[in-house]
């Protein structure tokens, strides 16, 4: 597990010292999964050693939330000033990332044919 757990930071963090030295727009831990997917493609038996422990991570995925809710606990009182524009961002934010993806998934499927 433990050189499961190397092998999904090292990427994590070939992504983040790619993402930092080529100053690309794409956040590191993007860089490190495509980088991660990569290996698993070239390298299927990796891909098939790493999946438990990957699949014990999300199972506790929910642990990952902890920190944002005491951020916010913390910051109740900013909150309360501004919590207006921050549910205006937020739903500007989720309307918008809803409409890529939805316009991301069409496009992908007029290329590879599944709207014949």
């Amino acid at each position: 597990m433990i050189y499961h757990l190397t092998i999904i930071l090292l990427c994590q963090l070939a992504g983040e010292f790619l993402s930092q030295s080529l100053d690309l727009i794409v956040p590191g831990p993007v860089v490190g999964m495509i980088i991660l997917l990569a290996l698993f493609l070239s390298v299927p038996k990796i891909a098939a050693a790493i999946q438990p422990t990957a699949l014990g991570l999300l199972s506790h995925l929910s642990l990952l939330f902890v920190p944002a809710g005491v951020g916010i606990v913390g910051h109740l009182d900013r909150l309360g000033s501004d919590g207006i524009p921050i549910l205006i961002a937020l739903g500007i934010s989720t309307a918008l990332a809803i409409t890529v993806a939805a316009l991301v998934f069409v496009g992908v499927n007029r290329l590879v044919g599944g709207g014949k």
